[in-house]
This record gives C-alpha cells, structure tokens and sequence, in this order.
C-alpha cells in the first residue's frame, strides 16, 4: 500500500449536450491527472443536468447500459494516463429498469465494476423515486491505486449504516458523487443550514469509521420546467475532502468549476484508529434491532 495517494475532484456544470459534459469531464481527468492524482471521481450523473426535477418519461432515453459506450471510453482514458475513475452513470439495466450507478475503472483490469445508489430519494426537485431502483448489489469496496474505496451517491450520504457496511468491508476512502444544492426560494432563510449539515454529516462519517470521505458535487442553477413550485436549484459546489478527524483538507469555491487534487496520508487511517477505536469498541451484540425500520412501543 503507497504511504500517500493523491485524489481528483472534479466539481463541473452540466449542460444539455451529453457529449460535451464528457468531454469536459475529460479534461478534468487530465488536468487531476497533471496534478498527480491517482483516483479521480466525477458528480454524479455527470453526462447530463439533473433531470430528475421533474417526472418525464423522455428522459429515461439518456440511460445506457453499465458496463457500456461511456464505461468503454473512460476505460480507454484510464489506461492511457494510468488513473483509476469514478463516473456515475444513467443505467439501463433491462426494459423498464434503471439504476443510478457508479462505475469503477482502472487503470490495467478496466472496468472492475459497479455500485448501485441503494437510498433513492423524493423530495421536491429531487423526484428520483420516479428514475431509479434502489441498489440490489449492496454496498461495495474496490481495490484500485493500491487502496480499497468505498463506493456511495449523494443521498446515500445522509445514512450512516451505508458509510458503516461500507468501512467495515475495509474501505479507506469512502467516495460520494453528488448533485446537490439550494432551492433559491429556500436559500437566505435556510440554505446555510442546510450545506452545513451535508458536510458535518459526512465529516462525522469519516470520524466514526476513520477513513478519509470524498464528496464531489456540481455547480452551477439549473432551471426547472415551466409550472414547478421552485424555479430551480442552484447546485452548492464546495466539494471537499475531510480526513479521518473530520479535518476538511479542500474544498471547492460555490459558483465555479475546480479540479481539486488532494493528498492523503494513508498511515493516518491506523494511527487514528489507534487513538479513536470505534471498530474496536461497538457493540456488535447490542445492534440487532437495527434492521427494524422503527422500534415501536410493545405491549
């Protein structure tokens, strides 16, 4: 295992025309790639805006299969600059069946595979129950760049189990592709709040599981249809990278494109495990009741 790994973040906007946004995130790659970095990872659903604002059948046209064209080409790209890549993908998995997905591509096997979101969400803007089926292959790690990562998306961030089960299978780095922002008639009274919460929560995953947390979003307002209740959602940016103390290492500014390269310090994953012995103190026997989705009162 290196002692150290560099890490690519590629915070961009999303336009309508899917070849572009690839070639875009190419560039980013290499840029990462100019950098150092060894792992580079893209926002989620990248190729596209986030068209999940609405419900509109049209859009599942942008869905391909994984593996598939754009797994191909980036498998490609992956070789050529000896850089593992994370892309989170559209999946068409059969008639009537889709996924958000994030593929893993490596720099001498190619595609080692994929994760599927497991937590799908619904809120307004957010209509992605009406897209996606929650994952079926559980949660995942990868052994890429001499390191094990952890593959989650956006609203799997909120949810601690997924960041747990994920670390437990050995994950040093936990990776979440997002697309996340503010409703802008929601921002001056809560929209601090809000990013501020997103990133604590996921600082608190790196503490609690010791491992070093990712999170790469897009940027940039992207309207809603004509007849929506928001005008649309200004997607925060601020990608960052926070350290097994919680330490925020980088962040991206709000309003503009970046390509963050970050290194970590893989032995400080031990050492903290050493001082904070999560793994070592939970109480494996107690937890059972997790699997129930709430603890109703019992007669």
């Amino acid at each position: 295992m290196p002692e150290t790994l560099k890490v690519g973040l590629v915070q961009m906007r999303c336009g309508d025309d899917p070849a572009r946004n690839l070639e875009q995130a190419v560039a980013g790659i290499r840029e990462a790639v100019r950098q150092g970095a060894r792992i580079v990872c893209l926002p989620e659903l990248f190729r596209t805006p986030y068209f999940c604002k609405h419900e509109d059948p049209r859009y599942f046209q942008l869905a391909e299969p994984v593996p598939g064209p754009t797994t191909e080409e980036l498998a490609r790209l992956a070789a050529e600059l000896n850089v593992s890549i994370l892309a989170s993908l559209f999946e068409k998995r059969a008639d009537g069946l889709y996924h958000n997905t994030l593929t893993v591509l490596d720099p001498e096997q190619g595609y080692l595979g994929k994760y599927r979101k497991m937590h799908i969400p619904h809120d307004p803007l957010f209509e992605e129950k009406y897209y996606f089926t929650p994952g079926d292959l559980g949660f995942r790690v990868f052994d890429t760049a001499g390191v094990r990562i952890g593959t989650l998306i956006c609203w799997d961030q909120w949810f601690p189990e997924a960041a747990r089960l994920t670390a437990l299978q050995g994950a040093q780095i936990l990776f979440y592709p997002t697309a996340i922002g503010w409703l802008p008639e929601e921002e001056a009274s809560e929209g601090a709040a809000q990013h501020e919460a997103w990133e604590l929560v996921q600082r608190a995953h790196a503490i609690t599981n010791g491992c070093y947390v990712v999170a790469v979003n897009r940027t940039g307002f992207e309207p809603a249809p004509p007849g929506a209740a928001y005008r649309g959602i200004r997607f925060w940016g601020q990608s960052f990278v926070a350290a097994p103390d919680g330490t925020v290492l980088a962040r991206a500014p709000v309003d503009e494109e970046a390509v963050l390269v970050v290194e970590l310090d893989l032995s400080f994953i031990d050492r903290f495990r050493t001082t904070w012995p999560f793994f070592r103190d939970r109480r494996i026997d107690a937890y059972a009741e997790l699997t129930r989705r709430f603890l109703d009162a019992r007669d």
